[in-house]
């Protein structure tokens, strides 16, 4: 019972990211139905830029709720640029082409943010410096991390105020619409290019934070560490029903504890 209790910990931590991720895919599916396979790419930037924002703030002698706070403030700026930079210059250009065009579109720019983090941040493993210092706390048998817990309070306050801003908002309801029928949208006064753009923006901002949990829960990053997470919450925003952001939730949390349960019992 208590490996049971400690991987189900694991697991809703590591869900709760991926559930972060896939809001990412199901966003851009449910408004244009493509596949944003350079999503996980965005992700591995976030956590990039954490890295050179720890590196450069490691000697200051800052709290380490101010480093993290100054990580995210720095890494949602940059990834929501990238993100746009994706809708505008590689997407939007191919929106009435055949779907199959933005499909391999997505998985090119996916090379290219690859390796042009090659370029900045080379191709070796980044190790993190450790500035939090970990405390353990022990429930019924099973310990959770100060991390973990904050992880957890983090990523599902996002997906609450996700789900305020798709259902509860002018934003939102001009996102809907534009998923219904983005033709008849424009004619009501919507801007659809704008409402896509900011898909995409806020897409990569949910991105930024979780590269940066990630970075800071693992310790490490490489410029390739996207490809694996992305899949894993583009599967986790599939098995809740892609386009559907609860479903995406809920979608991440089921493949994290099933992955985690996995780890420890199979094997």
């Amino acid at each position: 019972m208590d490996i049971f209790l400690q991987q189900v910990i694991n697991g809703l931590t590591l869900g709760s990211v991926y559930a972060v991720v896939a809001l990412g895919y199901t966003m851009v599916y449910g408004i244009i139905q493509l596949i944003n396979f350079a999503h996980g790419e965005v992700v591995m930037i976030g956590a990039m830029v954490a890295f050179t924002v720890i590196t450069g703030l490691a000697a200051a002698g800052l709290p380490p709720v101010v480093v993290v706070l100054l990580d995210v403030a720095c890494a949602v700026p940059v990834c929501m640029a990238v993100g746009y930079a994706m809708e505008r210059l590689a997407y939007r250009p191919l929106r009435r082409a055949p779907r199959l065009a933005p499909l391999i579109t997505a998985i090119g720019v996916s090379i290219i943010l690859q390796y042009l983090a090659v370029m900045v941040w080379t191709r070796n493993v980044i190790a993190f410096p450790q500035i939090i210092r970990t405390e353990t706390y022990h429930v019924a048998g099973a310990a959770i991390t100060n991390v973990q817990l904050a992880i957890l309070l983090l990523c599902f306050a996002i997906m609450a105020g996700l789900a305020f801003l798709v259902y509860r908002t002018r934003l939102g309801t001009a996102m809907r619409a534009t998923a219904q029928n983005p033709q008849v949208a424009g004619l009501m006064g919507v801007d659809v290019n704008r409402v896509i753009a900011g898909t995409f923006i806020i897409g990569a901002g949910l991105a930024a934070v979780a590269g940066v949990m990630v970075g800071t829960y693992y310790g490490v990053a490489q410029y390739t560490m996207g490809s694996v997470l992305g899949l894993k919450a583009f599967c986790a925003a599939v098995l809740g029903g892609i386009g559907n952001i609860p479903g995406a939730m809920l979608g991440g949390v089921v493949l994290g504890v099933v992955e985690a349960l996995g780890a420890g019992y199979v094997g």
